[in-house]
C-alpha cells in the first residue's frame, strides 16, 4: 500500500485483534491474476454464478521494487519511452 492510498481513519486502534497482517506477502496472488480468474457469486435466492475475469491486452504488472519508482501507468510509459529512444532501430527479421 503506497502513502497515497493509506486512510488514515483505518489505524492500529480500529483493527481487531485477530486481524494479524504482519506475516502478508505482497503480490502473492499476481502470477495467477496474470492467468485469469474466476469467481462465484451467491445470490440472494441460493443460486451461484460463476463469472471469469482476464486483464486486458496489454496489462505488464511492476515487481514491488520496481513499483515503488513510478507512481502511475504515465510515468512507466514515459520511462520507457526515453529508453526506447536511446536504442538503435532495428528492423525486425
Amino acid at each position: 500500500m503506497n502513502a497515497e492510498s493509506h486512510d488514515s481513519s483505518l489505524d492500529d486502534e480500529t483493527m481487531q485483534a485477530e486481524y494479524d497482517f504482519s506475516q502478508g506477502v505482497r503480490g502473492k496472488h499476481a502470477q495467477g491474476m496474470q492467468q485469469g480468474y474466476t469467481v462465484v457469486v451467491h445470490k440472494l435466492d441460493g443460486t451461484t454464478e460463476e463469472r471469469a475475469f482476464l486483464l486486458p491486452q496489454g496489462v505488464v504488472a511492476l515487481d514491488a521494487d520496481v513499483q515503488a519508482y513510478f507512481p502511475d501507468s504515465e510515468a512507466v510509459n514515459r520511462a520507457l519511452r526515453g529508453l526506447i529512444q536511446l536504442v538503435p532501430y532495428r528492423k525486425h527479421p
